[in-house]
């Protein structure tokens, strides 16, 4: 860690250009995950992620995945469920807990980096206005769903979960309807995935992601969503 910058009080992020790309993209570590420091760590296309037996890490990978909400490919299968209204689909009736479902362990990880100052964190962005939560719901029980946060007119999907299939995809469908109508074009994805790119997602330069951030948030302005 002696190569990467440690953030002490309000010390600022250093220039993205210098995250260490051999390390996937670390920029720094140490801070702190108040509201002011995130919203600012993520209109500089910077994020969170860290395990239990680390301290804060922030991050900005090159390429970037997004998702362009009007590329957002649609399935036959999906398209089904939606029209067949498989899933209640709610928005910001159950923030945390959704974020302790996307907690939950996985077969395919080792734990979890949603720990619970995470959470605490992102509970308070969400009461802020600036963190949103997607939900499908099937007989009163919670079975899918995805959060984030929206900033001006920017997005950045943190993570999703479902307990049937195609729950989370719902829920991603809905969100793209919403992004649309407040006009919000893109969607940060963070990390290149087969499934985010089977859903439209792209992988861009970090350089491209930074001037579309630069265009798309105003800080003076509240999120969008919260005129939904």
């Amino acid at each position: 860690m002696s190569m990467i910058p440690w953030l002490r009080g309000d010390a600022p992020f250093p220039p993205v250009e210098s995250a260490r790309d051999d390390l996937g993209g670390l920029l720094a570590a140490g801070g702190d995950l108040s509201p002011r420091r995130l919203i600012d760590a993520y209109s500089r296309g910077i994020f969170p992620w860290y395990s239990d037996d680390e301290p804060i890490l922030w991050w900005s990978p090159d390429p970037r995945m997004v998702l362009r909400v009007d590329e957002f490919h649609v399935s036959r299968t999906l398209a089904r469920r939606i029209r067949g209204a498989d899933f209640e689909v709610r928005v910001n009736t159950a923030f945390e807990a959704v974020m302790r479902a996307c907690a939950a362990p996985r077969d395919e990880q080792d734990g979890t980096w949603i720990q619970p100052e995470i959470i605490a964190a992102y509970v308070r962005l969400h009461e802020l206005g600036y963190a949103h939560s997607v939900e499908s719901w099937r007989d009163g029980a919670l079975v899918g769903g995805l959060y984030g946060v929206a900033i001006d007119r920017m997005f950045f999907g943190e993570s999703m979960f479902a307990r049937e299939p195609d729950a989370s995809k719902v829920a991603l469908s809905h969100l793209v309807e919403m992004l649309r109508a407040c006009g919000i074009p893109l969607i940060d994805c963070q990390q290149e995935t087969a499934h985010l790119a089977s859903l439209g997602a792209q992988p861009i330069a970090r350089g491209a992601f930074v001037r579309e951030l630069d265009e798309l948030i105003d800080l003076r302005h509240p999120a969008a969503l919260t005129r939904i």
